[in-house]
């Protein structure tokens, strides 16, 4: 039996409805088994790293994910702001079997247009911005992020990439961190769509870039078929 490919994915009680949408758009178009779990920070009550004030409550403990995994095969982390829009296992198409790196990401090269980014929070700028916000992660050759590291270690170290060389960091196509309202082209093959300024969800971006497929994705994640359910039940 094929082994399900595991995908983390942020989870931040303030956007629920992204967390749903891009869960449901990775099962949706997946060819093969896929396991995804959620990184609620509630499930580690011990992670106490705070170096900075981030803008979501899993800005650290994505670089658990290879601990998560006991170190074993390959796992991907992905930000909620996403909607997936081609099969996630295409993704390991790109490193091909390439076990001389640690992780593989989209290597941005670009300063934010916005000085603030959703629900008001400070826009920081650093190398190696966005990154970090998909990562396929070769699990066993990254045994350097233990829950103690990544626990204490200072946030840009983390999504800087300090705790590898510039040699393991692999090199993912810009198709699969697109960049909305950032990225200077329109690029109509995004396999993941990234809402990194604000997702349709919020008002002032219910109608950015790529709002009416994530909105046609909702509509699926919440139907019930046919039926039409009033006070919980079928009927």
């Amino acid at each position: 039996m094929t082994t399900p490919l595991r995908v983390f994915i942020g989870f931040d009680k303030a956007e629920i409805a992204a967390y749903q949408v891009c869960s449901y758009s990775i099962i949706k178009n997946a060819s093969h088994p896929v396991s995804i779990i959620p990184l609620n920070i509630n499930y580690f009550p011990t992670f106490t790293n705070n170096d900075y004030k981030s803008s979501t409550q899993f800005a650290f403990t994505r670089f658990l994910v290879p601990w998560l995994s006991d170190y074993e095969g390959y796992s991907i982390f992905m930000d909620a702001d996403m909607l997936v829009r081609t099969d996630i296992h295409k993704m390991l198409d790109v490193i091909d079997g390439d076990i001389t790196r640690k992780v593989w990401v989209v290597q941005h090269d670009y300063k934010p247009n916005l000085q603030d980014k959703f629900l008001g929070a400070k826009q920081t700028d650093y190398t190696c911005k966005n990154w970090s916000s998909v990562m396929l992660f070769n699990n066993s050759a990254c045994n350097a992020l233990t829950f103690d590291y990544v626990n204490k270690a200072k946030g840009l170290d983390l999504h800087q990439f300090n705790w590898t060389l510039p040699d393991k960091i692999g090199k993912l196509p810009p198709t699969w961190n697109y960049l909305v309202g950032e990225d200077t082209e329109n690029n109509p093959d995004a396999s993941i769509v990234h809402f990194t300024r604000g997702g349709p969800y919020f008002k002032e971006y219910e109608h950015c870039q790529y709002a009416d497929e994530w909105f046609k994705y909702h509509a699926e994640a919440n139907s019930v078929l046919d039926k039409k359910v009033v006070g919980g039940k079928n009927v």
